[in-house]
């Protein structure tokens, strides 16, 4: 597993962790993004569909491959960044009659960090936001934690996030990782919102796979739905927070989680650190 680097927020300038996700090829090799951490990292306001994803080379085969663009949330103001990567350059002969498969590119002045078997365990540097900076997704997890429920849980397998159902289906999954059981979408007519309803015994999430911040009213929503339901109540992002609704959010305890592309959603407040260290 990859080590996690440090991301300086260009918000409120703190540096998080950020572990750089390792995609399969079409050939079976790990392939890695290779970040330009010489660059600035950019706040992320609004979200196209051509600048979600790279272009990476396989360094096995050759293969280039669209993945999604490195973005990390800042654990202190809740910032989404997009981290810069170095863009492809030409290799020469390849895919020409008689040249070998090509070799990878030299390694740039900042390359990414090579997967590491000895790095992180199980539930750690897998979270890009709050939890990476807190010792990774199981936080609390560490020497002297072996007992708790973060420690005990397998690592989450992410599922890459191309569609708004993509994200949906990310955040049952993680609920189910969590310890939620009969994680589903509510029978009957849907509201007429963005966001997308999860119901499981003693769960209220909601999940918005918007372009935009999930702002002050949706975090009212989701916890007068779980009051009423006597539930806890969980909200999913994909373009994170306004900076109202998580001042909100920690007022009412509810835990709130942003997605990136990849597929692993990272803790942004204190109740979603929580609830991510005790599970269900």
């Amino acid at each position: 597993m990859a080590e996690a680097v440090p991301v300086r927020c260009p918000a409120c300038l703190r540096e998080n962790g950020y572990t750089v996700p390792v995609f399969p090829c079409a050939c079976g090799s790990p392939v890695v993004p290779p970040l330009d951490l010489a660059a600035e990292p950019l706040p992320l306001t609004r979200r196209t569909w051509s600048e979600t994803w790279v272009a990476v080379r396989c360094g096995a085969c050759g293969r280039e491959g669209e993945w999604p663009h490195p973005e990390v949330g800042c654990a202190s103001c809740g910032t989404v960044v997009r981290i810069p990567v170095h863009p492809l350059t030409a290799e020469p002969g390849a895919g020409s009659p008689g040249h070998p498969p090509p070799r990878p590119r030299p390694a740039p002045a900042h390359p990414a960090p090579a997967p590491d078997a000895s790095g992180p365990g199980p539930g750690q540097g897998r979270s890009q936001g709050r939890g990476a900076a807190v010792g990774g997704a199981g936080a609390g997890a560490g020497p002297g934690h072996a007992s708790s429920p973060a420690a005990r849980r397998p690592a989450f397998r992410p599922l890459t996030i191309r569609t708004a159902r993509d994200a949906v289906t990310t955040a049952a999954l993680y609920l189910r990782w969590l310890g939620f059981q009969d994680v589903r979408q509510p029978d009957g007519r849907p509201v007429p919102s963005a966001a997308v309803d999860l119901r499981a015994p003693g769960l209220v999430a909601q999940v918005d796979p918007t372009t935009a911040p999930a702002g002050l009213r949706a975090v009212e929503c989701v916890w007068l739905n779980g009051l009423t339901s006597c539930a806890t109540s969980v909200y999913f992002a994909l373009a994170g927070y306004t900076d109202e609704a998580r001042i909100r959010a920690d007022d009412l305890g509810i835990p709130l989680f942003v997605m990136d592309l990849t597929g692993m959603p990272q803790p942004v407040n204190d109740p979603a650190d929580e609830l991510l260290g005790t599970g269900a």
